[in-house]
This record gives structure tokens, sequence and C-alpha cells, in this order.
């Protein structure tokens, strides 16, 4: 068992993080993929999984619900990469986290005001891509949960899901 509080004033926004990093590689190894970590951080890519179909790298971030926008760095996150992902974890008390895999390419296309990007000419930040989470936005998000991923990825067969 473990907290499902995730509103504790003790979980800052890193320790939330590790927490995300954790649960998306041990949620991935259950259903077989097998996971490479690196020991430092790899421009934006916190961990790498393994398939019958090849190699993905993965972005996680963590949130809590409320959280109306996440980003990542354009320099740390090539939306023409086809094996890079974002798994974004949405926490809310008393729940396990829901999980998203996102494929960067996603904000290649349009899907209304989801997915966004912010070029900041002539500002100090970066230029990021982000998810606009806003209430109206949300449902939006259904189509990439962890389950239909695992479904596209995975072959299901009378034992459970395989890789």
């Amino acid at each position: 068992m473990y907290n499902k509080i995730w509103s504790r004033k003790e979980l800052t926004r890193q320790k939330l993080g590790t927490f995300g990093e954790y649960y998306a590689k041990m949620s991935l190894a259950s259903y077989g993929m097998s996971i490479y970590t690196a020991e430092v951080d790899d421009h934006g890519i916190d961990f790498v999984a393994e398939t019958a179909n090849g190699f993905m790298k993965f972005q996680v971030k963590t949130i809590r619900e409320g959280t109306n926008y996440v980003f990542m760095r354009e320099k740390d996150f090539d939306i023409r990469d086809e094996a890079l992902y974002l798994l974004l974890l949405v926490l809310k008390d008393g729940e396990p986290p829901n999980m998203y895999v996102i494929p960067a390419t996603a904000w290649m296309e349009p899907h209304g005001s989801i997915f966004v990007y912010h070029a900041y000419e002539g500002k100090k930040s970066s230029p990021e891509y982000g998810l606009n989470l806003s209430k109206k936005n949300m449902p939006q998000l259904d189509a990439y949960r962890l389950e239909k991923f695992i479904g596209d990825v995975c072959n299901d067969d009378q034992s459970g899901i395989i890789l």
C-alpha cells in the first residue's frame, strides 16, 4: 500500500516527479516491458522501454489534479521522434494515478486547444510544447489512457497482456 493523499505538503513537486517516474516504470514493467534508465538526466528522456516492436523513449510529467498546464522544453522534446512519448500522471487525492501516454508526434497535428506550442520569441523563456489541461480539454486525454496504449502496443491473449 502507498500514500494516495497527493495534496500532502511534504510532497514537493520534485518528490511527486520522482514518484511518477518510478510508478510509470513499474506500470510498464508489469506488462512485460524491459525498462532502462540512465544514471543522469539524458536530455529530457526519463527512461527507455523495450517491447517486441522496438524501443520507446519516455518523458514523465506528474501533476496534481487541477493543474492547468504542463510543458516540455522544445530542445528536449522532438515532436518528429516517433519513438518519444510523454507519460503523464494526474494525481487525485484518494485515487491511484491516472496515466496517459501521448506520442510526441501528437503536437504535429491539430487537436483543438489541448496541444500547444509557445515560441516565446524575444523572451527569456525557452520554446516549449505544452498541454492545456483546462476542464474543457481533459476529456480529450481519454484517447491516450495507459490502458489504450497497452492494448495498442501489446498483444492480448487468453493469459492476459503479453509482449
